[in-house]
């Protein structure tokens, strides 16, 4: 079901190799049809967004957008210990999300000069949220609270319509929990586009959040300097560090979370020790047959899964750093010392009690990560990133004067004599 690799310097970054191309790999013909979706989207408005709902949803509703009535019922309507448990993850995501807020500031000098920085939330946000079969009333929480915390001034979302027009309840309840501003009714890349450009009923946004399908994902790579975007997300991901101390029990079930997922999922288990190894494929073989996914899962684990020995901790820290995972589980006996030795990863795990479904669900942190390698250069979903900065600038002439022969110097090297001419003919 899954391979088992022996690290000797060259299989295991063979394997780390055809990893990256999965990621990298472009479908033409995919692109090809995002795009035409987005140009009819841009030209025609909700008319097209009409036509490809009813076409890929099987039902487009009479009207897109959600009554704020319907979205208050599904909230009183639902399950009372499934609102306990959103109000009980969302009081965690907000109090982590809270230690991240930044402070505008202005310095004042004594010669006169005033600069500063300003910090504000953007002033509207859309949030996609898968709603057939994949749907996940968690993504909601963890998009729109930072929004939130940020001073995002509008945050809608969309979602496509189930079979029968209507919204997925459960994510209109933690739509209603979340303080989701509006909700419309459809999905795919025209409902990207429709956020990107604006139509006779969805407001323009000016970034767009949210996990989605490879149709979600490409439209929002094509839009991207249109509108801006959280990240082009992969398949999930999971690398798990371990040595003798470890519960294979523990190893097999989390590298299933994942698999779970989709399957082009990665689960790849390092170990120093090979009895781990070997007790994790037992494990593997044992849990997986009780699980309602198990086909997606040993699909994932066949095609993109592996137990990589290694020869020693430092091996397993190195492959870490070069594959910068998603998510990154570390079981070992001093699990603490991978803080400072992992510097590529989406959001470590740390210890035997923190499997990643804690993440994805409830500690605080955002499940929205980067994936493929992308750790490398991107950063978890935050409170930043629905802040815009600028900067401002005061001078009084006497500073300026102090100034002018530096700014003058270094314009004229450049060549950009109307630069100078702008500081000289003030003096």
């Amino acid at each position: 079901m899954i391979q088992l690799v022996k690290a000797d310097g060259k299989i295991e970054r063979k394997l780390l190799e055809d990893l990256r191309q999965r990621s990298i790999e472009t479908d033409q013909k995919v692109s090809q049809k995002v795009a035409n979706i987005i140009e009819a989207v841009r030209k025609q408005g909700d008319t097209a967004v009409r036509e490809y709902t009813e076409l890929y949803d099987g039902h487009c509703p009479t009207c897109f957008e959600v009554e704020r009535d319907a979205i208050n019922n599904a909230l009183t309507e639902a399950d009372s210990d499934f609102v306990d448990s959103l109000l009980s993850a969302m009081e965690k995501i907000s109090d982590f999300h809270n230690r991240q807020k930044q402070q505008s500031f202005i310095d004042a000098q004594p010669n006169g000069v005033i600069m500063g920085q300003r910090i504000r939330g953007l002033a509207r946000v859309g949030l996609y949220v898968p709603g057939g079969t994949a749907a996940y009333p968690s993504s909601v929480l963890m998009n729109c609270v930072p929004a939130k915390i940020a001073g995002v001034e509008e945050i809608i979302m969309v979602t496509p319509p189930r079979k029968d027009g209507t919204a997925n309840p459960d994510i209109l309840t933690a739509a209603a929990i979340a303080g989701v501003d509006r909700v419309f009714l459809m999905g795919g890349a025209q409902a990207i586009a429709a956020m990107a450009f604006g139509t006779e009923t969805v407001p323009r946004v000016d970034k767009i959040v949210g996990p989605g399908n490879i149709f979600v994902a490409t439209a929002k790579r094509l839009l991207y300097g249109t509108v801006d975007i959280d990240m082009i997300a992969g398949p999930s991901e999971i690398l798990i560090a371990a040595d003798e101390t470890a519960n294979p029990v523990y190893l097999a079930a989390d590298m299933m979370s994942q698999a779970e997922h989709d399957p082009m999922a990665s689960s790849i288990l390092l170990t120093t020790s090979e009895r781990i190894a070997q007790e994790t494929l037992k494990e593997l073989e044992r849990q997986v047959a009780g699980l309602s996914r198990a086909q997606v899962i040993q699909e994932a684990l066949r095609e993109y899964g592996a137990v990589i020995v290694c020869q020693n901790e430092a091996q397993m820290i190195e492959l870490a750093n070069e594959l910068a995972p998603e998510h990154m589980e570390v079981m070992t006996a001093n699990p603490m010392e991978y803080i400072g030795k992992i510097d590529n990863v989406g959001s470590l795990f740390l210890g035997q009690y923190a499997p990643e479904p804690l993440g994805d669900y409830y500690a605080g942190p955002n499940h929205v990560l980067p994936t493929s390698g992308t750790a490398r250069f991107f950063s978890p979903l935050g409170v930043d990133s629905f802040l815009k900065r600028s900067s401002y600038i005061y001078y009084t002439q006497d500073a300026l004067a102090q100034a002018k022969e530096h700014i003058v110097r270094i314009a004229e090297r450049e060549q950009l004599t109307a630069h100078a001419n702008s500081i000289k003919v003030r003096f």
